[in-house]
Parts: structure tokens; C-alpha cells; sequence
């Protein structure tokens, strides 16, 4: 079996999240009458502290109408240059939601309440209104960087005090939390809304839930019909998201453990540049010309290793529940044999 590094999104259900699958109880959710996708909106928004939550198809779905729900067309939305939500989401602030977008230059994705405070339009008929602050934690094109909580308390202090939204994309959240040992209700507390997702390091097949307070979440269902994504008896696919939350989180320790041991052998080769602190479950190396991330792509997948570039001179590899010891042992020595 190929062990793929490409992302967590790889992930497939293991027997008993199919089995759970397969006896879920469901209805229609357009009428709200599938009981899986609202335990699942439910436990979700209690793990968190929130009102209400709803479930949708993708973590991009999730993030777009939380910016639809938070602004109207014309509004800016100020984000970290290489967040999911411009770099990864088709253009979809623009299109969606006709607001424009600021772009900081942060530290791995991460950025910082002063940051924020200089960004800020004033009023004036010139600029469009600034009217949301969006983070994501972990950093994907950080290198699965954390925000510290005393840092986004920082930024909430900020958002409090220009009367700005503050929307988390929390695709991989659960691998911050356990990375940091802290509680989700403190992130429940700080922001107005988060995305988190299941498909990922979580490993359900499909699926992303937004939560925040009931007024918001309802005006979120009418978007989500207007984009498309109202399901019918998808309450098999929320039954996924429970068994990932019931039995998949505390297991991210492992993926992160494995990925620490995967960067110290990718330290010692001399043509490894630089590798970005690795905090949780991904791996971003660039290498010394004239070695290129095309020529380890290749020497890994002769092994039966699959990976991706994610520029000219960076790989990323993304540990996950369907990468096992063994094949982490495989891949330390395949690396220390290049």
C-alpha cells in the first residue's frame, strides 16, 4: 500500500466509522428532520461553547458563508497573505461576497493584533469598510503553524474595539488544540464564528461544520441553499463527522509525533535547505539548487511514497490516520538512503 503524504484529505473511513455509518438514522435536512446531522450540528456547537452549527459539504463552503453572513459587498476582509480562504477558495471572497480583501504579510501564516490595528481602513468614502478579521489555525502554507491564545485574545481586544468580525478557519483546529492542550470553548469565547473540518486529519470522507450564535447559523442555511448545499438524507456523511469526533482526536498526537520524526532525518541531508518549525502534522522543506522538490517527488514515489510540490523550491508532506508506523519507519529510511 502506497503511503501518501500528499494531504489529509486522503483519509478513508476505516471499518467501524462504516459500520457507524451504515446505521445512522436520517431524514431530510433541508426540513431539518435528519437526526445524525443534528446530533452532529449539536455536539459540535456544545464542544465549542456555541449556540448552533451547521453542516455542509466542505470546509470552503463553511468559510465562504460565514464571510457572506459577515459582510456586505463592497466591505473588506483583512486575512494573512497565504490563508486557505484567499489562496485556496477559487476567489470566492469576490465572487460570493463582493468585498475586497487585505492582505498581510505575517509570520507562517500567523498574524498579529498590531499587524491588524495598521490595517484598518479609516472612514473614508475612498476605502472600502474593513469588516472582518479572518484567521486560520493550524497554518496550512505555515507549515501547520499554532496560534498562541494569548495572541488571538489580542486580536478579539482589536476587532472589540473597531467593531469587526472575527471568523476562524479551523480546518485543522483539533491538531492545534491538541498540540497546545487547550480547550475549545476558549476559541468558542474569542470568535464569532469557526469553520472546522472532519475530512481532514479527523478522517471522516466528507464534510465541515460552521458554528456561531442561532441568528447568525440561521441566515447561514438560507446561504448554504442558495449556494447549493442543501443535502437531503445526509445524515450517513454526518454520521462519519461523529465517530471522528467521538474517536479521532486525541490520536493527532501520533500524526504530529510521526511528523517530528520524518523532519529530523529530512534535517540531516545536505541538500535540505530550510524545513518550517514543525508544530503539528505538516512537513514544509525546500531544497538547494540544483536539487528540486521534482527530483525527491520522484525518488520518493519509487518507493511507493507520494508527495507534492507546493512551489518551485518547497515540498510538503501532511501525516495523517492512514499513515502507520510502519510506513513512517519506511520513509525515514528511504529518505536517509537519498
Amino acid at each position: 500500500m502506497k503511503a501518501d503524504f500528499r494531504s489529509d484529505t486522503v483519509t478513508r473511513p476505516t471499518a467501524a466509522m462504516l459500520d457507524y455509518m451504515m446505521k445512522a438514522p436520517v431524514g431530510d435536512d433541508v426540513f431539518s428532520e435528519d437526526p445524525s446531522i443534528n446530533h452532529l450540528e449539536r455536539l459540535s456547537a456544545d464542544i465549542f461553547g456555541y449556540e448552533a452549527g451547521i453542516f455542509c459539504p466542505s470546509g470552503t463552503m463553511t468559510n465562504q458563508i460565514a464571510i457572506k453572513c459577515h459582510t456586505s459587498p463592497g466591505d473588506e476582509v483583512i486575512c494573512e497573505k497565504n490563508s486557505h480562504i484567499y489562496v485556496y477558495e477559487g476567489g470566492g471572497i469576490a465572487f460570493n461576497s463582493g468585498a475586497s480583501v487585505r492582505l498581510i504579510d505575517g509570520d507562517r501564516g500567523r498574524v498579529s493584533s498590531e499587524q491588524i490595528t495598521m490595517n484598518i481602513n479609516p472612514d473614508d468614502v475612498h476605502r472600502p469598510v474593513s469588516r472582518m478579521v479572518g484567521l486560520e489555525n493550524t497554518c496550512n502554507r505555515g507549515g501547520g503553524s499554532c496560534y498562541d491564545l494569548k495572541q488571538i485574545e489580542k486580536i478579539r481586544e482589536v476587532c472589540d474595539r473597531h467593531q469587526l468580525i472575527l471568523h476562524l478557519d479551523g480546518a485543522r483546529l483539533f491538531n492545534a488544540l491538541v498540540a497546545r492542550n487547550e480547550d475549545p470553548k476558549d476559541y468558542g469565547r474569542l470568535f464569532d464564528s469557526i469553520s472546522i473540518c472532519l475530512s481532514k486529519s479527523l478522517g471522516a470522507p466528507v464534510g465541515s461544520v460552521l458554528l456561531g450564535n442561532s441568528t447568525m447559523i440561521k441566515k447561514a442555511r438560507r446561504i448554504r441553499k442558495v449556494f447549493g448545499g442543501g443535502m437531503r438524507q445526509a445524515g450517513y456523511l454526518a454520521a462519519a463527522g461523529i465517530y471522528a469526533l467521538d474517536n479521532n482526536v486525541e490520536r493527532l498526537s501520533q500524526d504530529h509525533l510521526h511528523a517530528r520524526m520524518i523532519e529530523e532525518a529530512l534535517r540531516e541531508k545536505s541538500f535540505v535547505d530550510t524545513i518550517l518549525p514543525v508544530e503539528t502534522n505538516i512537513i514544509i522543506a525546500s531544497f538547494y539548487q540544483p536539487y528540486t522538490p521534482q527530483h525527491f517527488i520522484q525518488a520518493m514515489e519509487k518507493e511507493d511514497i507520494l508527495l507534492f510540490a507546493i512551489s518551485p523550491t518547497q515540498i510538503r508532506m501532511v501525516l495523517h490516520l492512514d499513515i502507520t508506523p510502519a510506513m513512517v519507519e519506511k520513509t525515514i529510511n528511504v529518505i536517509k538512503n537519498l
